[in-house]
């Protein structure tokens, strides 16, 4: 079993987003804390803190719902990974052209820590899986 897992943005936004529901998110955040150790890059809190910025001015959600995710997601028990620099940088280039470097950071943390990875994206998961890193169900 796997000690902890790294949590992708599009996880979380599914969790919260009203128009992206997703069991599988639902199941993941619903057991956090106790069960879990789950970590993110520092580049987590600025990609979720956008996301629901453009769902606002897309009106997707209401001010009031935009409150209450930011509270949410501000008390979810994650743990922040900041290693940008160094051996980092070139892991993240070395994970393969079909990945953002965003993507590469999540999975980049979960290949350097031994944790799976919580992702709704398909083609991360796909590259995951290919490097050995386990990915949530």
């Amino acid at each position: 079993m796997v000690g902890g897992w790294v949590l992708d943005c599009s996880l979380a936004l599914a969790f919260g987003l009203p128009d992206e529901k997703s069991s599988r998110a639902d199941k993941f955040l619903d057991q956090l804390g106790d069960e879990y150790d789950v970590w993110v890059p520092a580049l987590w809190w600025y990609e979720v803190s956008n996301a629901l910025r453009v769902a606002r001015r897309r009106k997707r959600v209401t001010d009031a719902q935009l409150t209450r995710l930011v509270d949410l997601y501000g008390r979810l028990p994650l743990r922040t990974d900041a290693l940008v620099a160094g051996g980092a940088f070139q892991r993240y280039t070395d994970l393969g052209d079909n990945l953002s470097s965003y993507d590469s950071a999540y999975l980049e943390l979960a290949a350097r820590r031994g944790l799976g990875l919580a992702t709704l994206d398909t083609r991360l998961a796909k590259t995951a899986r290919k490097i050995g890193v386990k990915v949530w169900r």
